[in-house]
């Protein structure tokens, strides 16, 4: 409870009191009666803040004139500025008067004044009206005590606090007497006051809101400090990786299908190996060219390393190499299947040595790598795009570029030879809402000349390209999700007879690829299924549901007739047969 005053007078000093009150409280004078009757008028009761609490017993009465209790009770501290009265006195005072009183007279009501204690509430003290001190919240100091949150209970929180947050600090260590109000509140808070009144107010800090994808990263780049430990195969970067041991013999199951020519492909239903070793999303595999060696299968990911798995007798890593300090986007076996050339994010481009370990070409580009392709006929050229209008072509040999191939285009997606490599075509990110040229160039390999633009006049982005091993015909894997195919001669014409639908592509640089024999078609999709088709009808053979996230790569066994790799953006891979 508090005490207010009404009307127009504020505040009443403490020498109105002093004047009012005699010296000696031995008897009732009618004249300080009259006074205090003039002076009770001017102050209201206002009991707003304890309606909800319960009055413990033996507190204030209900009843009962106010001018009578401002007789039992002294004022206590004249320099004080706060007006508090001491309710200890006054209440010794107030018993001893009510002994003398005659019971036909008025009756006081039994009224208990106190500082603090187990009961105590704002009901109990009787103090003149003052400015509410402001509650402030928790900043850089300590928070200082204050009469006013020094007396309040356990239970109770201030109006301002309220409508912020409710604290509940703990109040039960604060032990009476103390000092004067002015000593207290310059004097610090109790050590448990202070520490349980910041720690309540440091957990109402607002958590800024983080995006899904944000909250995926965290959760990935935690894995990954997680899983750094336990890594033990593979070399840390920037050092040389260990050579791998290349078995001279040839694998129990591929050895059957090497004397004898590729049969009829046969449609995978069950997984094979789960291969789980990359911290990041798979971007691309591919099996081993030689045949003899086709049990292994080389995938490059995101979290900066490329793989070579034995993903037909054990499925086990043979080896990790960690060579770039960016994502690895492209990795490509050579022709001869003793090298492998890899690229990256981080605009390096490296030919690594499998038996010895050593980098036999490394250079720098300019811009960031996504595709890597190696020259049918003159294994020592390569050909290389990425973000940049430029496709380029090194030499291996001379450790240079040796062609450029320039058009108005922001990355190259993509790279497929044609003709035996006299020709080789760049899908590219050029797509507008008027024109659908440059989204698939074919080039001359040797002149650098544009031989064509107008070759898909769709406004998608092609973000993978297949050539069939048979016929003269390739595909292309588009944004509209469906794969285009295409004439892989001049004027390379679009079929609009033959078009594979049913899977979803949805920006991801979901992959595609014929079968050896060229019967079947694989393609990933954005959903995580694998889907295959049939060439000739465009009819779908069947649907694997593979991944939880989008495959973004899938490819046939060049031997095996019966076994399929797939990758997803989760980082796992599959091995069907």
């Amino acid at each position: 409870m508090k005490w207010t005053v009404s009307g127009s007078l504020s505040w009443c000093p403490p020498s109105c009191i002093r004047s009012i009150l005699p010296p000696r409280l031995g008897s009732w004078r009618s004249k300080d009666t009259e006074k205090l009757s003039s002076m009770a008028s001017l102050v209201a009761y206002d009991d707003s803040d304890s309606e909800a609490e319960s009055e413990p017993a033996g507190s204030v009465a209900a009843a009962g004139p106010v001018e009578d209790t401002c007789h039992a009770v002294q004022v206590r501290g004249q320099g004080s500025a706060s007006g508090a009265l001491d309710g200890t006195e006054g209440g010794a005072l107030f018993a001893k008067h009510r002994s003398s009183e005659d019971p036909a007279g008025p009756r006081l009501p039994p009224a208990r004044f106190w500082r603090s204690g187990p009961g105590s509430c704002p009901s109990q003290r009787l103090q003149w009206p003052r400015t509410e001190p402001e509650v402030t919240f928790a900043t850089s100091e300590p928070p200082r005590a204050s009469l006013w949150l020094s007396h309040v209970p356990a239970g109770h929180v201030p109006l301002a606090a309220a409508l912020g947050k409710q604290v509940k600090p703990s109040w039960g260590t604060y032990n009476p007497p103390e000092p004067p109000f002015c000593a207290r509140t310059q004097s610090g808070s109790p050590g448990t006051q202070g520490s349980s009144l910041q720690k309540k107010r440091s957990e109402d800090c607002v958590v800024p809101y983080i995006p899904k994808r944000l909250r995926q990263l965290q959760a990935l780049n935690t894995e990954t400090g997680r899983s750094k430990a336990t890594e033990a195969k593979g070399p840390s970067a920037g050092r040389p990786p260990a050579p791998l041991c290349m078995e001279p013999r040839v694998s129990e199951f591929i050895q059957p299908y090497l004397d004898t020519p590729y049969k009829e492909t046969t449609i995978s239903r069950k997984v094979l190996f789960y291969l789980r070793g990359h911290r990041g999303p798979v971007s691309g595999i591919q099996w081993s060219p030689v045949s003899s060696q086709s049990h292994m299968l080389l995938s490059a990911s995101m979290d900066k390393t490329f793989k070579v798995w034995n993903a037909v007798d054990s499925g086990s890593c043979l080896q990790t190499y960690t060579l770039h300090s960016e994502a690895v986007r492209a990795a490509r076996w050579s022709p001869c299947g003793r090298c492998i050339l890899s690229g990256g994010f981080d605009c390096a481009l490296h030919l690594t040595d499998l038996e010895t370990g050593a980098q036999t070409f490394s250079g720098q580009s300019d811009f960031r790598v996504t595709a890597l392709k190696f020259h049918p006929k003159d294994h020592s050229l390569f050909v290389c795009g990425g973000f940049s209008p430029e496709v380029k072509a090194w030499d291996i040999r001379a450790g240079k570029v040796v062609r450029r191939y320039t058009a108005t285009i922001q990355q190259t997606l993509d790279i497929l030879f044609l003709q035996e490599g006299s020709e080789f075509l760049s899908s590219t990110d050029a797509s507008s809402r008027d024109s659908a040229d440059r989204t698939i160039i074919a080039w001359d390999f040797r002149s650098s000349a544009k031989i064509s633009n107008q070759i898909f006049h769709e406004r998608y982005t092609c973000p993978s390209l297949a050539l069939h091993p048979r016929e003269p015909v390739f595909l292309a894997q588009t944004n509209g999700n469906y794969l285009a195919l295409f004439s892989a001669v001049w004027p390379y014409r679009m079929s609009r007879r033959r078009r594979y639908e049913g899977h979803k592509v949805e920006g991801y640089s979901v992959g595609c690829e014929c079968s050896p024999d060229g019967d079947l078609l694989v393609t990933g999709s954005a959903d995580g299924r694998v889907l295959l088709y049939c060439f000739r009808t465009a009819s779908r053979a069947r649907t694997l549901h593979g991944h939880a996230q989008a495959c973004v790569g899938a490819t046939f066994h060049p031997v095996l007739p019966s076994v399929l790799a797939t990758c997803s953006w989760e980082g796992d891979i599959k091995i069907w047969h």
